[in-house]
């Protein structure tokens, strides 16, 4: 496992593949960027329609799509091979927006909000398909869907995770508790079977998604706030990214890290390559760095 190239950004906070892996698109400070991630290069012009910070980037499946979360409150959707805005921003949190995501289908977009709410989107229209979805007590930092598309995961600073059916926008099942702090981040592994959380209480967790029971112990070996966790493509590996400056790569199936970790500073956001050779990290003092991992080969229990 070796970094292979750095992109210098000041204030990354996240970074996103396109489904087709020749694109990544990064937020920082109220920019938006695209970069071609074979050599690094800036690809067309940064979009600066946000006042106010942004703080989550997502491709749409179809790759036609990129949404952002912002400061300034806002959703706002970008044509990702022009990289022009479409439409007007989507309104309705009445605080920071913080995260976003697409449903498998593309049909949906779901956003957190330092409101305390999550919300659906139509991103074909730019409507809000319903009533905000509330449960949590205090801001809400990540949204997931799972594969299928009919769960729709949150985590937020209230120490939870929280499932919906976002078909009818109520809650499903029981609420997931076990992190003695702030949840950062959320992810449904590639079969659906799994979710991952990480938060500020320097751990991952794994949960078994049919019965909602913690999965073993939690994962331990970041010094500080795990900011963002996701699975591999082919749900093999479970990738972690913390305030300690590192990102480390775990078997989600037996819980144990996988070599060592990769070292930066300060590391925000992770991403998968389409393939899953590649791991993108974001920084805030460093930029993006780009990891070419080696042979991995962790099995199911």
């Amino acid at each position: 496992m070796k970094r292979i190239l750095t992109i210098p950004i000041n204030g990354v906070v996240s970074v996103a593949f396109s489904p087709g892996g020749e694109l990544l698109a990064t937020a920082s400070d109220n920019r938006v960027e695209f970069w071609d991630p074979a050599t690094g290069t800036a690809v067309g012009d940064p979009q600066t329609g946000h006042t106010g910070a942004v703080a989550s980037v997502a491709f749409s499946p179809d790759r036609e799509l990129l949404a952002t979360a912002s400061s300034d409150s806002t959703v706002r959707l970008w044509d990702a091979a022009t990289g022009t805005a479409v439409g007007d921003p989507l309104t309705g949190h009445t605080r920071f927006a913080t995260a976003v995501a697409f449903s498998p289908d593309g049909r949906l977009l779901a956003s957190a909000g330092d409101d305390g709410t999550v919300r659906l989107w139509n991103p074909n229209t730019g409507s809000a398909v319903s009533g905000p979805l509330t449960g949590h007590s205090y801001s809400v930092t990540a949204v997931a869907f799972s594969p299928d598309g009919r769960l729709l995961a949150s985590c937020g600073d209230d120490g939870t995770v929280r499932l919906w059916n976002p078909a009818t926008g109520t809650a499903v099942g029981e609420t997931l508790t076990g992190h003695i702090d702030d949840v950062e981040s959320v992810v449904i592994s590639p079969d659906g079977r799994l979710l991952a959380s990480s938060g500020s209480d320097e751990t991952v967790r794994l949960w078994d998604l049919t019965t909602g029971a913690a999965i073993g112990e939690p994962l331990k070996g970041h010094a500080s706030c795990v900011w963002s966790v996701v699975f591999s493509p082919d749900g093999r590996l479970l990738a972690s990214a913390g305030d300690d400056g590192t990102v480390r790569l775990w078997n989600p199936f037996t819980g144990t890290a996988m070599g060592k970790a990769f070292v930066g500073r300060d590391a925000w956001s992770v991403a998968f390559s389409p393939d899953g050779d590649t791991i993108a990290s974001a920084s805030g003092s460093e930029g993006v760095s780009l990891w070419k991992l080696g042979s991995r080969t962790p099995h199911h229990r």
